[in-house]
């Protein structure tokens, strides 16, 4: 595998490994804010007035107990759930009224739980799928150079050796590896959204997802936004976490600062 990921592509942005107190920064500097956004199923407030800020370059978590509204939130930011109020801004530009497929083109990439996939085409297929939907819209890259970095990706995951493999075939673990490869296909790539990526896979495939996010945010300045009750892993990975209890933000902070919060506590133990 090349050790340059970028080299066609370029696509480099400074990667911040110190993150500042939000109090201390502009608006223009966020890549990604919302600012009061909700959203209600029924009853049902699952999303309560959201405040959350986002730097360029930022490897964030996102915690919080069962039902808080995690996943929602990402479903809202990528625009598979429409906002019932409030904005969100990526790169100062509001996209909460986009669809999926507009705010993908803009740079957001997502996965989800259970791994989307097409699983009678192969994982070389199934990683070329957004660039290959993007030359439809447009001129691009020249398809070699398209193949070349989606072999760079599958190597970056442990899976160029599966590449000409039906993805139905991969297991668990390895389709989520081809979910993360796919995203990373996407161009440009300003914030990945993870959604429970390290439930349920082997240690192996945990830590070669860790060094993929690591490797990409390093390499390529990507932000990632990873919803995770794998309080190790995320400690590991995230300088800085955002925690929701019933739909709000409660705390922020560093994962120490966070865990130690009197309404984190008393979200995961009660009482």
């Amino acid at each position: 595998m090349q050790s340059n990921l970028h080299e066609s592509w370029r696509i480099i942005r400074p990667s911040h490994n110190k993150v500042e107190e939000r109090g201390s920064v502009s608006e223009n500097e966020w890549l990604l804010e919302t600012r009061g956004l909700t959203k209600r199923f029924g009853g049902l407030l699952a999303v309560d007035s959201l405040p959350l800020a986002i730097r360029p370059g930022e490897v964030r978590g996102l915690i919080g107990p069962n039902g808080s509204g995690k996943t929602t939130t990402i479903n809202l930011l990528s625009g598979l759930y429409r906002a019932d109020a409030g904005e969100i801004y990526l790169r100062g530009e509001r996209i909460e009224r986009l669809r999926p497929h507009e705010i993908t083109a803009r740079g957001v990439v997502r996965t989800f739980q259970i791994p989307k996939l097409f699983g009678n085409m192969t994982a070389l297929e199934n990683v070329m799928i957004p660039a290959l939907a993007a030359l439809d819209r447009g001129p691009g890259p020249a398809r070699a150079a398209l193949t070349a970095r989606a072999r760079q990706l599958l190597a970056l995951v442990a899976l160029d050796r599966l590449r000409h493999a039906l993805a139905k075939e991969l297991s668990g673990g390895q389709a989520m590896l081809l979910q993360i490869a796919r995203g990373l296909m996407v161009h440009p790539s300003h914030l990945f959204l993870l959604d429970e990526p390290f439930a349920g896979v082997h240690p192996t495939v945990k830590d070669t997802i860790m060094a993929a996010i690591l490797r990409m945010n390093q390499e390529e300045g990507i932000t990632f936004l990873i919803v995770s009750h794998e309080m190790t892993t995320l400690r590991r990975l995230c300088p800085r976490v955002s925690v929701m209890h019933e739909g709000r933000l409660i705390a922020e902070g560093s994962f120490e600062e966070a865990a130690n919060h009197p309404r984190v506590l008393e979200a995961y133990l009660g009482g």
